[in-house]
């Protein structure tokens, strides 16, 4: 016999499976997909567990929050935009699925770019060993002149882009979340941390102009957001800004009385950080609605969610 004293397994109380409860079940099980089937059948044979039947119900609440003509606020960083993605949010916008959308200066000038000349990011290593780096006079000059005139009619900094894209008849607008969100008169509100985007190292920025107009755009956000009770809150891909910008909106707008409780809030990124978990997911619903963490590359997230909203809404609406 050992030195150490050892549990008796032949005291411990047992149970049968049948008075079990067990979270996982036969329902619960994915469906094997089937290429020659539609992509609704491929949606609905995921997996009802874990981030799937997360994903299911933040769809889920999109449509419904639209169905019930509440707020969808769609706040991405530049990385999205640069992934591809705007066919897909324009496509949300149209239908409807999208009321705001928030961006930072670096998802601003990629999706100018893109409207602009059909392409955009460029190679940072290489621009940044010789100085080269964000030098490009066009975007800078076009986006800083447009955001001084805006500014000085009172325009937010999106609203100016938006406008000037659709004015100048720029050959690839239909790219750009700028130009439509100002064709359907859904604001896009553009928040910028002044030193951290390429136009301003130009010597056409102009920093009260920048910030003024900014500022006026984090006004027009505090707006929506005092109207979300019962809608939903995306973070797409923006660690810092956009989660720091939201809550403060979101106090703004609690402040001057709105009761602003009882939305859904998810963030969609490929590292899940501190501040989007709280100033998104956690402390925004603490009172009242729910958050959602939902990891992945976003080139496959967000198609995939919005292929899950659609077919929420085409499921409600057959029934």
């Amino acid at each position: 016999m050992g030195r150490y004293p050892e549990a008796d397994l032949g005291l411990v109380k047992r149970h049968s499976i049948a008075k079990r409860t067990s979270r996982v079940g036969r329902n619960n099980l994915a469906s094997i997909p089937d290429p020659g089937k539609p992509l609704e059948d491929f949606i609905n044979g995921l997996p009802d567990i874990l981030k799937a039947r997360e994903l299911r119900e933040v769809a889920a609440a999109v449509a419904t929050a639209r169905r019930r003509k509440r707020p969808v606020i769609l706040m991405t960083g530049a990385h999205p935009i640069k992934c591809g993605l705007n066919p897909v949010i324009i496509d949300l916008m149209k239908r409807g699925f999208i009321t705001g959308l928030a961006t930072n200066g670096a998802g601003a000038i990629h999706d100018f770019e893109m409207a602009c000349w059909g392409r955009t990011s460029e190679d940072v290593q290489i621009g940044l060993e010789d100085g080269s780096f964000g030098m490009a006079r066009e975007t800078a000059d076009l986006i800083n002149g447009a955001v001084i005139q805006g500014d000085a009619q009172d325009l937010g900094f999106g609203e100016t882009l938006g406008l000037m894209l659709n004015e100048g008849k720029f050959p690839y607008i239909n790219h750009s979340l700028l130009a439509e969100g100002y064709r359907l008169k859904i604001p896009v509100t553009v928040h910028v941390a002044v030193g951290t985007d390429i136009i301003h190292q130009h010597p056409s920025a102009d920093g009260a102009s920048i910030g003024s107009a900014s500022h006026r755009d984090f006004r027009i956000l505090a707006e929506e957001v005092s109207k979300l009770s019962g809608g939903v809150v995306i973070n797409l891909g923006s660690s810092v800004v956009l989660p720091e910008v939201f809550l403060k909106a979101l106090t703004v707008a609690r402040n001057l009385g709105h009761s602003v409780k009882n939305f859904t809030t998810a963030n969609f990124d490929m590292i899940q950080h501190y501040r989007p978990n709280v100033n998104v997911v956690g402390r925004p619903v603490a009172s009242g609605g729910k958050g959602y963490s939902i990891t992945g590359h976003h080139e496959i997230m967000l198609p995939l969610l919005a292929a899950m909203i659609k077919s929420q809404h085409i499921s409600r609406r057959g029934k």
